[in-house]
């Protein structure tokens, strides 16, 4: 069984910093791209980044492009997500997702919150 454990986040002023982690089991890491999500009350949940399986390529939405970066250890079965510049707006809860043989794996979500 594929699982998804996230640690990280917290509580940040503006302009801060925050990483998030994402270790996966129960797959080959190195073959699955893994993407960042978040979502906020009353709002669908937002791609924030995607990472291909190697690392090679990444994208992002268009509001964290320049702040937030993805990378990944697949030694470590580790996606991770840079978060830069942050900004009230960016308060959500992030999951780390990736499609395993067709099927949607989410982690537990972890909650980040920017304010004053």
């Amino acid at each position: 069984q594929v699982h998804l454990v996230q640690s990280g986040g917290g509580f940040v002023q503006p302009g801060g910093s925050l990483r998030l982690s994402c270790t996966a089991s129960g797959l080959t890491f190195s073959y699955y791209a893994m993407s960042w999500y978040r979502e906020t009350p009353g709002k669908e949940r937002e791609l924030v980044a995607r990472i291909t399986s190697t690392g090679g390529s990444t994208n992002y939405g268009d509001t964290m492009k320049g702040r937030f970066t993805a990378s990944r250890d697949n030694a470590k079965n580790t996606v991770y997500l840079q978060m830069d510049s942050l900004e009230p707006e960016d308060t959500a809860v992030y999951y780390c997702n990736s499609r395993v043989c067709g099927v949607q794996v989410w982690g537990q979500g972890t909650q980040v919150t920017v304010s004053s």
